[in-house]
């Protein structure tokens, strides 16, 4: 019954945002949903032969009606002791471990183990409560780009693995990357740097999740893998590197937004504004979500956002400065110019 709720639980979940195990995209999705599978063959052919086993000897064995009360029964044969069963019943399980063991090492090292390719991208991923930075290094310092919580990477083509490298770091606490349909769970831990790869074998928005309870917000530290052809994601790269445009109509939200503390936490590139403690915004509207897939972004939100923060995401470390509905309307206008 557990494991049936599971799956159906998955079937659930794919019908929302697509978490589910059971529709991989990658070869390391695949070898873990083929593992499960796996198991639930033996397992339920252990739990069928079991369990009919009990119901025979309940049958078989019961106790009969009152009619035949005083109908001597026969007494079962006695088998305890028998060394052929004893033997059995202790090598059989052995023999089921060990065949279990070495497939989940297959599947470990399947997951784990890229081959000798370069791979079509690199790129870092830095946990922080509670949101995702994407680094993608450049060739010079300055040439380095960030984004928060949507990672583009290119998709597989004409019979060629894209292959993606991540490194995962962490800038607080323990977290956990997973994107159930592209690879399994990794864990980024303080002061290490954990590796892991996936390819996607065809274009699609991924939803992804950190399943290592990091805090109050755990729950909404959400993350989306957009994989699309190579074409795509080279404009998209392409315009993510460009510093913010200067758009004339939201001149003065630019000056309002640079004369508030938002430049300590946040970056905009083509700016004063340096800030490394949030997000980067150089394209903040490029971006799907707000407050790590918490919410569309779009104008209501994104003003709520910026005027109450703690009504999307109660505790999350983006402060509320105060400001009147006139300052805020400013501010945004500046940040919807951030194409």
């Amino acid at each position: 019954m557990i494991l049936l709720a599971v799956m159906v639980s998955g079937q659930v979940a794919a019908a929302a945002e697509d978490l589910s195990v059971f529709h991989p995209v990658s070869q390391p999705a695949s070898s873990i949903r083929d593992l499960f599978y796996l198991v639930l063959a033996i397992t339920g052919a252990i739990f069928l032969l079991v369990e009919g086993m009990l119901i025979y000897a309940a049958v078989r064995y019961r106790r009969r009606a009152a009619a035949n009360a005083q109908k001597a029964e026969p007494e079962p044969a006695q088998i305890y002791g028998s060394p052929p069963l004893e033997v059995a019943w202790t090598v059989a399980p052995l023999l089921i471990v060990f065949v279990l063991f070495l497939v989940v090492v297959r599947s470990v090292v399947e997951a784990q183990q890229a081959n000798d390719d370069p791979p079509a991208l690199r790129l870092q991923v830095i946990g922080h409560q509670w949101w995702w930075e994407i680094v993608y290094p450049g060739e010079q310092p300055e040439q380095t780009m960030r984004t928060a919580n949507e990672i583009h990477v290119p998709a597989s083509g004409d019979g060629q693995p894209a292959r993606i490298e991540i490194e995962l770091l962490s800038a607080d606490l323990i977290h956990s990357f997973w994107v159930p349909r592209l690879a399994g769970k990794t864990d980024l831990i303080p002061g290490r740097s954990n590796r892991m790869w996936f390819t996607s074998d065809e274009p699609g928005i991924f939803f992804g999740q950190c399943a290592e309870f990091c805090g109050t917000q755990h729950a909404n530290m959400k993350l989306r893998v957009v994989a699309e052809p190579r074409e795509e994601f080279d404009r998209w790269l392409q315009n993510e590197k460009q510093p913010a445009a200067d758009v004339p109509s939201a001149a003065a939200g630019r000056t309002k937004f640079l004369s508030l503390s938002c430049v300590n936490c946040h970056t905009v590139r083509g700016t004063t504004a340096r800030g490394t403690v949030g997000p980067d915004l150089t394209h903040l509207m490029s971006r799907r979500t707000l407050a790590a897939g918490t919410v569309e972004n779009d104008h209501d939100h994104l003003r709520q956002w910026i005027a109450d923060p703690d009504s999307l995401k109660p505790g999350s470390e983006m402060p509320d400065l105060r400001l009147s509905p006139a300052d805020v309307d400013s501010v945004v206008e500046f940040l919807e110019s951030l194409q």
